[in-house]
């Protein structure tokens, strides 16, 4: 991390404060005019990201195979932005989870390369952030929630996509979702030992996150079909 910006600093706890605070406006907005939200922050989710991926081509240029969307809150990202704009349900049930356990991990502790506030930065903060926020809004917004049984499917999605980004890993000789070695900076797994046991310790947090995770969601909820309308429909 860049030594201008201390972790769990002033600004840093500015930032954790405003996403629920964001996220709860969002939702209380959201619960009269469902449409509009949901399909504001998926707007503003795609537009950030493309954004970031003009910068990165103007700046760096083509440089495969770094800076693919093939990280946990990349995953987690992109099935905001299908459930924002089309309602499906099961991409907002593994968004949920990932953002929820995976997304708040890189906000709680952000793994940062260039001085804060510079541009990388505030992406940083505003696609994980707004990930976060994103879902919250749309599940306390009343416009979604994950289905009993939830749990089970988001975890196996994750671990499908880790296994993919595992073996582009092998291929390519590449670190996404720290499968090959830990970040440089600070982080969660720096207490769960070494390669490969700070592997299977995530394995282990992430179903004890999932399964908390998933309480509140053990009694059935909207359907597909009722996903996105306006009250009056």
């Amino acid at each position: 991390m860049k030594p201008n910006f201390v972790l769990f600093g002033v600004v840093h706890w500015a930032i954790l404060a405003a996403i629920p605070a964001l996220a709860a406006l969002a939702g209380w907005v959201a619960r009269r005019h469902p449409r509009p939200v949901r399909l504001g922050v998926g707007a503003f989710l795609l537009v950030n990201e493309l954004t970031w991926y003009a910068y990165r081509l103007r700046v760096e240029g083509w440089r495969f195979p770094e800076g693919m969307p093939l990280q946990l809150c990349d995953l987690a990202l992109w099935l905001t932005i299908v459930a924002a704009f089309t309602g499906r349900v099961w991409a907002l049930e593994i968004a949920y989870y990932a953002a929820i356990a995976g997304s708040s991990q890189a906000v709680l502790t952000p793994d940062l390369w260039e001085p804060f506030p510079s541009y990388p930065t505030v992406y940083f903060f505003l696609a994980h952030g707004g990930v976060i926020a994103a879902v919250l809004a749309l599940i306390w917004g009343r416009i979604a929630r994950p289905r009993p049984g939830s749990t089970w499917r988001a975890l196996a999605a994750v671990n499908l996509f880790a296994l993919f980004v595992g073996m582009f890993n092998l291929v390519f000789k590449t670190n996404y979702m720290y499968l090959c070695r830990k970040p440089p900076n600070a982080s969660l797994l720096d207490v769960m030992g070494a390669w490969p046991w700070y592997i299977l310790a995530g394995e282990a947090l992430a179903l004890g996150l999932f399964l908390l995770l998933g309480l509140p969601f053990r009694s059935p909820g909207a359907s597909d079909k009722e996903i996105g309308g306006d009250p009056e429909e």
